[in-house]
């Protein structure tokens, strides 16, 4: 079918996203997929071939980066916050719904691992999204958090309890953050340390890309009390949550509950990692499974 792609911002809380918007050739006020990476992950970073197959089979594609990543505007920078995220859905949803050229009845939510989350909540909070897409989702805090903590002893839970106070107080008293890697080695102190969290990660970046491994520290606390899976009973529209089976970051049982609180929710697990759906042929089979769905739920029947 074709796309085209552009540039283009829109306003999240004063300050503005920098997005990219996908629109496929030949169609008229098309549906639209909105997307943002997981945790701490850019836009360019394994979420392009996404969007281009969407895009190629009659979808509208809204891709952003959060305030204060990548070219988006917002300080401080690089800072995971779950609620500056959700936030940044919405706002997202409420710009392309002012749109001419896009259907606003009919937009879905994607997102992959801690964008998982915020799309389960942004849904839950908006009874107008027409369905969402989950790829190995975060869904609770304290189920995500356990396994780091038991992998690495509880020097790293007190280590990571002080990090998060520190940052905490250096907001409080408008200084700069207090830094901490998103991901690294299992013998390294990082937010993300499973056997595969840097390999996986470093996996998506493309070449020349010049980010920094670092978020501001009080992410440590907001995570362990983040859980989308307290709202998830509220999402009413078609939901497609897919699990990976040997994922070491988001626990399947987790994600099947969650799933199962949704009431139009289709399950499926997978034998894969957490970082495996971005590359290869579990990128294929992952990305025909919401093609169909998103397909069967936005696109419009003459």
């Amino acid at each position: 079918m074709g796309f085209s792609r552009t540039d283009c911002q829109f306003p999240s809380q004063g300050d503005k996203c920098s997005a990219w918007l996908y629109l496929p050739d030949g169609v008229v006020k098309p549906s639209l997929v909105v997307m943002a990476h997981g945790f701490g992950g850019l836009r360019n970073c394994g979420l392009e071939p996404f969007a281009e197959l969407f895009a190629d089979q009659g979808l509208a594609v809204l891709l952003f980066d959060y305030r204060g990543f990548g070219e988006s505007e917002g300080t401080p920078r690089q800072l995971i916050s779950p609620r500056r995220h959700v936030e940044d859905y919405q706002a997202a949803v409420n710009w392309a719904r002012g749109r001419k050229d896009i259907n606003a009845d009919k937009i879905a939510l994607w997102g992959t691992s801690f964008s998982g989350g915020h799309s389960i909540v942004a849904a839950a909070n908006d009874p107008k999204i027409a369905a969402i897409s989950v790829q190995v989702p975060f869904v609770c805090g304290i189920a995500s958090s356990t396994p780091i903590v038991i992998q690495n002893g509880p020097g790293y839970f007190f280590k990571a309890a002080s990090s998060s106070i520190k940052d905490c107080w250096r907001a409080a008293t408008a200084q700069e953050p207090y830094l901490v890697r998103i991901y690294g080695t299992p013998d390294e102190f990082a937010i993300l340390n499973t056997r595969d969290s840097k390999t996986g990660y470093e996996s998506l970046m493309p070449p020349g890309l010049d980010v920094e491994n670092a978020t501001p520290a009080r992410i440590f606390l907001t995570m362990a009390l983040y859980r989308p899976i307290s709202v998830a009973s509220r999402v009413k529209c078609p939901a497609l949550v897919i699990a990976g089976e040997n994922d070491s970051l988001i626990p399947i049982k987790a994600v099947k509950k969650a799933a199962a609180k949704m009431k139009r929710a289709e399950f499926i697990s997978l034998p894969l990692n957490h970082f495996d759906p971005y590359l290869g042929e579990p990128f294929n089979q992952v990305s025909k499974i919401q093609l169909d769905f998103l397909k069967t739920h936005l696109l419009v029947r003459s």
